[in-house]
């Protein structure tokens, strides 16, 4: 047993973390933990169990759910019955997928513990999972209260009923779920089918149908609904609402899949074909939500539970994979991505996600490589020319990135306003290239495909076009406009605020310029272009001690080799007297290379 002098060790270290912002709650330890890089690194180890319980506390606060597991599992090796330590590492090991220590854990804390919630779903799911439907029902019935415990409890509950083959109870408790308008969705996707698992048709089309004509927005009741028709023999109804559901979503791997098959006369199987699969939905969803909403830790516990009960669910491997991947676990996020069987759809976009995965571990030539023999494979592959493309302009080789755009470009036959950002990217290759024109041409066809409904992101394009004019002294006017504009749509974007600075530079409204460039300045203070653009502003009004002082922070902060020379003949000497501003003489270059203002 752990000793006092232990004991009151650890409740000291837990508290300093707490102080210290690491005991946040899990959703926002993990939302910290997306924005701050990390190594994996085989883990050392502590020399004490209070150094095997810091270490633990830390991993799981960065997200590090692995290393979490890992320093919990050596802390129960010492007190393996000390309660705040079993709980700890009960989340810890289900975040991780460690599910027999979890269940361990689960039984160690309803001892001392009955109504734990999650220690109750959990063991509930691994009745499911068992075909102890009976006990899990009473696992379920035993756990917290409120609004997530509510739904999922009695959706798995009513599965139990289904696993037990009572088709009646298992809609009755499905039908617990009113009050909410939320709810309808959810009573009448599952009710659908666990009808259609026990062969009610009849209930099965009528609760699918009422779902789909909520919420065909929603991939897997589109799916379910459209799989149903099919195996109904209503091909026609099933290729309708998939193709209702691409002129939304264009391209979706699932969609594509789903109509090939049918169009070729291949039967379609039902999208749940056992209670554990219909479970699994239960999660699946769950965890769908929360990563959606920022929640990742609950979110990988869902998924995790969903992968239990179904071990073939490709949607949640691909969920937990985006999660694994924003909390910088790279080497868990591959290793799961290629698990995707090689006939799965899904299967090119893990294959990409691999590849961006390397490439954050800074392992380009692998994910280059990765990517290329995705490409040899199926050369018309647009999502995975789209991320070469990318990583290749990452690394800054731009003539290779256009190059590969424009196979993507090419494979799509006529592009529609879902395709705008291969244009955008394609033209900034093309403009760091010193490409202008084609640039140019692709910046604006990218404005024409982009409608204004995807507001931010439109934002980027009006930036990158506004700006490279403003900086070659073309279409001013215009140029300003479209920078106002940008801004409009993203405020907080220290680029986009530093364009619109530079064009009242170039328009010789110092004043103007000062006032956006030192907003731009306390957005993104580690930027060097913007720091000398502040620095050019503050010597136009007169202000010439803060204007070196803004080129010497430039000069520091790793300016490309071009500007640096610039910035350091400015700290020498300052600006020319006769320097006119681009409003006053306007002159259109034949080409020439502008900052990436994106981030690019």
């Amino acid at each position: 047993m752990i000793t006092s002098l232990a004991r009151r060790r650890l409740v000291a270290i837990a508290s300093l973390l707490v102080a210290a912002g690491v005991g946040l709650p899990l959703p926002a330890v993990a939302a910290r933990a997306a924005e701050e890089p990390q190594t994996n690194i085989e883990l050392p180890k502590a020399e004490s169990l209070e150094g095997d319980f810091l270490a633990a506390i830390v991993a799981g606060s960065a997200g590090d759910t692995n290393a979490a597991a890992t320093y919990f599992r050596e802390t129960l090796k010492d007190d393996p019955r000390n309660p705040e330590l079993v709980e700890r590492a009960f989340v810890a090991f289900l975040a991780d997928g460690a599910m027999p220590e979890a269940f361990k854990a689960a039984d160690f804390i309803v001892r001392r513990e009955p109504n734990n919630g999650l220690a109750r779903l959990t063991l509930g799911v691994k009745n499911i999972e068992a075909k102890r439907y009976a006990t899990a029902r009473r696992e379920l019935a035993r756990g917290g209260r409120g609004y997530a415990a509510d739904i999922t409890a009695t959706l798995l509950t009513a599965w139990s009923w289904a696993g037990s083959g009572n088709l009646k109870q298992a809609i009755s408790t499905v039908e617990r779920l009113k009050g909410e308008s939320s709810y309808n969705v959810f009573r009448d996707y599952h009710a659908g089918l666990i009808a259609a698992l026990r062969g009610d048709d009849k209930e099965a089309e009528q609760r699918l149908t009422a779902a789909y004509n909520a919420e065909r927005t929603t991939l897997r009741v589109v799916d379910a609904y459209a799989r149903l028709e099919a195996g109904r023999g209503q091909k026609d109804n099933a290729i309708a609402a998939y193709e209702a559901f691409e002129k939304l979503m264009p391209r979706h791997p699932v969609v594509r899949a789903a109509l090939a098959d049918l169009k070729a006369g291949k039967p379609l199987r039902p999208l749940v074909e056992t209670p554990q699969q219909g479970a699994a939905e239960v999660l699946y969803g769950l965890g769908a939500a929360g990563n959606s909403q920022g929640d990742e830790v609950a979110a990988m516990i869902y998924l995790r539970l969903a992968l239990f009960l179904a071990p073939d669910h490709e949607l949640a491997k691909i969920t937990l994979g985006d999660i694994l991947e924003r909390l910088k676990q790279y080497d868990e996020a591959i290793a799961l991505y290629k698990t995707l069987p090689g006939d799965s759809p899904l299967k090119a976009h893990a294959d990409v996600q691999v590849a961006m995965s390397l490439d954050a571990l800074e392992k380009p030539d692998e994910a280059i490589a990765y990517l290329k023999g995705d490409v040899e494979r199926n050369p018309t592959d647009v999502e995975a020319l789209s991320a070469l493309g990318g990583i290749l302009q990452k690394r800054k080789r731009y003539a290779e990135s256009a190059e590969t755009y424009t196979k993507a470009i090419d494979a799509l036959g006529t592009p529609d306003m879902g395709n705008w950002s291969l244009f955008y990217f394609r033209g900034i290759a093309y403009e760091r290239s010193k490409r202008w024109p084609k640039a140019e041409a692709d910046f604006k066809k990218a404005l024409d495909l982009a409608p204004e409904s995807i507001g931010r992101d439109r934002a980027l394009i009006l930036n990158y076009l506004g700006y490279s004019w403003v900086d070659k002294g073309m279409n001013i006017d215009e140029a300003f406009q479209m920078l106002k504009r940008a801004v409009e749509l993203r405020p907080r974007d220290g680029f986009i605020v530093d364009s619109l600075g530079w064009a009242y530079y170039r328009m010789g409204r110092y004043d103007d310029a000062v006032r956006e460039l030192e907003k731009a300045i306390d957005l993104k203070p580690s930027d060097p272009t913007i720091n000398d653009h502040l620095g050019d502003a503050y010597w136009r009004v007169g202000r010439r001690l803060e204007a070196k002082f803004q080129w010497n922070h430039a000069r520091d902060l790793n300016p490309e080799p071009e500007d640096l020379a610039k910035i350091v003949q400015k700290i020498k000497d300052g600006l020319p007297d006769e320097e006119k501003p681009a409003a006053a003489e306007v002159k259109e270059p034949a080409g020439g290379e502008t900052k990436d203002k994106n981030g690019g």
